[in-house]
């Protein structure tokens, strides 16, 4: 094989994986990961905050009121609940319109 094919091929080998490498994240979608709470935590506080960071996301919101991460992604949320248990659901849109939801169960003593 001439080597000018052959550093052809490699160029468009590059580019491609190059590509492929750069639109996988576009591809996947938001991504929501909670640090806190955990799921199914018992506590004798009402006072919980939920945190955790988001990426490729537009729109964040939880229980349906809007959320601001900062310019990493983080967020923060202190919240007052009832006695019981509590359902949180967090829901990220991004810019395409795909949606992803995280819930969390928390029982208050």
């Amino acid at each position: 094989m001439p080597p000018f094919r052959l550093f052809l091929i490699l160029l468009i080998v590059i580019v491609v994986g190059y590509g492929f490498n750069e639109a996988r994240p576009l591809l996947s979608g938001p991504k929501i990961k909670l640090s806190s709470p955990v799921n199914g935590m018992t506590t004798t506080s009402d006072i919980v905050t939920i945190a955790g960071t988001a990426k490729r996301v537009v729109a964040l919101s939880f229980d349906g009121e809007p959320i601001l991460p900062n310019r990493t992604g983080t967020f923060s949320k202190t919240l007052a609940l009832p006695r019981g248990g509590a359902i949180l659901t967090l829901t990220a849109v991004d810019r395409f319109g795909r949606t992803v939801t995280k819930k969390r169960t928390i029982f208050v003593q």
